[in-house]
Parts: structure tokens; sequence; C-alpha cells
């Protein structure tokens, strides 16, 4: 069974409740037809019915089964509009404003949703700018307890089986913050360590990834690597990590053992925390493209319930399969 199908059959065993909120795109809704077929969530989609409707019929998607919401006619949209006001009271916004953006904003109603408990996670973004997407979520759901940032992980499935746990290993941020400090990097990991063992039912094993292993060198650049692995020490987590080290030191076992013999992690590692942007994005493309792996993601993890994003360029199979990630995710 392929990472995906295990996912799915993991989303089925206790059936959450996942938010659409771009029923207008009509990938979304033919996904959301697959999504009630192989009862992988249940979904809400976010609109006028009679519109939804419509758009369903015309391209052929059958939708039955799905939860219809129209913000403008939505019986519990005051308690909305208020925690609204609540959260940005810091921002000075008004009750009308709250209203207008409840019922204007499906991606801001869609995670008010979330974080009222009246859905477990939301996916977006085929018709919409990240930011967009990221924006709703941190002024709405906020980040995780204990943690400070939003970043994003890449589940890297290889055919050949060699490296992190059966082929399976996890690349974070890859996707979202350029330049992390040494607490963003420790909170990455702790996000990753999370999303490994919640989605792909991995024991985290972290590498804290550098140009150096272990102090081989010195340069600003590997100390913030090196002081992350500290702060990941003064959090006392609980999941295994080690740095700063080398990639290859991290997955190929013989190099590990030689350049850091005392390491739990170096030679096993199933995540891969990149010290920045560049180096992760950069990793992940080349290894999906000289290895031939499937790159599942970007995963959205750091947030207090779960949100993920799609590209814009997203396929329908890439959209009913991001809602079985965030339903595990939750």
């Amino acid at each position: 069974m392929g990472l995906i199908e295990s996912i799915k059959e993991n989303a089925k065993k206790q059936l959450k409740t996942i938010v659409l909120p771009e029923s207008e795109d009509e990938r979304v809704l033919k996904a959301a037809q697959i999504v009630l077929e192989e009862k992988t969530a249940n979904v809400v989609l976010i609109g006028n019915e009679e519109t939804i409707k419509a758009d369903a019929a015309s391209c052929g998607a059958s939708i039955e089964g799905a939860t219809i919401i129209d913000p403008k006619l939505y019986n519990g949209i005051e308690k909305y509009v208020d925690e609204l006001v609540e959260l940005r009271a810091s921002k000075g916004l008004t009750k009308a404003e709250a209203k207008e953006i409840m019922t204007t904003e499906p991606r801001f109603f869609g995670c008010m949703m979330v974080r009222l408990g009246d859905a477990d996670g939301l996916v977006a973004g085929s018709n919409s700018p990240t930011a967009d997407v990221l924006r709703a979520a941190i002024q709405v759901i906020k980040t995780a307890p204990g943690i400070k940032t939003v970043s994003s992980a890449f589940v890297m499935e290889t055919a050949d089986g060699k490296f992190g746990d059966n082929g399976l290993l996890l690349f974070a941020d890859c996707a979202v913050l350029p330049d992390p400090t040494s607490e963003q990097l420790a909170d990455i990991a702790s996000s990753t360590a999370a999303t490994a063992s919640s989605v792909v039912g991995l024991e985290p094993r972290v590498a804290m990834l550098s140009f150096s292993t272990m102090g081989s060198a010195k340069h600003p650049l590997v100390s913030k690597v090196q002081d992350a692995v500290q702060i990941l020490k003064d959090r006392n987590v609980d999941f295994a990590f080690d740095g700063e080290m080398q990639a290859d030191a991290a997955i190929v076992e013989a190099i590990g053992a030689k350049k850091a013999p005392d390491s739990k992690v170096a030679g096993r590692a199933n995540i891969l925390v990149f010290p920045d942007l560049q180096a992760g994005n950069i990793g992940y493309k080349l290894v999906q493209r000289f290895a031939g792996a499937d790159a599942h993601g970007p995963i959205v993890q750091g947030l207090n319930k779960p949100v993920n994003d799609l590209s814009r360029g997203c396929s329908v199979e890439d959209i009913s399969n991001l809602v079985a990630i965030t339903a595990t995710q939750s």
C-alpha cells in the first residue's frame, strides 16, 4: 500500500469534517465527489447553494452528501462575527468590518468554522494565493501552543526504500519561511515531528542539517543550527533529534557512524530540517527529479488546527489527497 492509500485508510477510521471554501472552482467540486465516494471525510462547501449545485451539475460532479453553507444565511454568523472582533481587537476591527469579512471571505468563514469546532480542518488555495490562505489561518486559528512558527513539510516517498523509513522522509521547511531563526528552526523540527507521527505514522528522528557535522566547521550559519539544537534540548522535546549534521551523515548509516558515532539519529534520520528555504526548496526538488520521488505537500504545520494550502495549478486528485492528509492531521 502506498503512502496516500495508507493515509486515506486512516482517514476513513475516524471521519473528520473538512471545509472546502473555494466552491467556485470546478476542481474543488470534482474533488468533493471523490472524497465523498471514498469516504475519507465529510465535506463542507461554502457559498450560495443554488450556484454550487448548478456549477456541480454543469461540470458533472455529484456532491450529494456534502453540506453547503451560505455565510450570508448562516444562523450562527453573529457568533462568528463576535469571535473575529475579539480576535482582532488589538487591530481595532469593528463589528461591521468583521461581518463584511465573515460574509464575503469564504476562507475566513471556513477558518472560523474550524476554530470554533464546527469543522476539523480546511483545504484551500486552488483559486487563491498562499498568502490569502495563510492570512486567514494565522489570524483566525492561530499557532499551536508552544509554537510561534507556521511552516511546511513535504513527505518524500522514494521507490528504492534505502533511506528514512522504507523510503519515507519528511523535508522541512521547503515552502514558507525564507530565513528562519534558531528558534524558528526548533519550532519547525517540533511541528514536523508531529506531522510525521500524525500523518505518516512514523516515529520521528530529526536531523538538523548544515554544511557542518558536529562542529566540523565554524561559521555563523552553522551556529544558527547549533543554537536550534540547544533550544530543542532546553525544551525537553519528546522526539529524537540531533545536529548539526550534513545530509549524508543524516541518512547514510556508514557515514553517520563515522562522522557522529555517538548520535542516535545520524544515519537513520527520517526528518530533515533544512537551515533555510533555499536549501529546503532546492533539496526536495532535486530528490523529486533525480530520484523520481513523490513529493506530497506542502503540508502546512504549526497551526492550532489543520489548514492546508493548494497550488493554483493543482489537480482534482491533489485536492482529494490533501483533504485526506488534513483529516489525519486533525
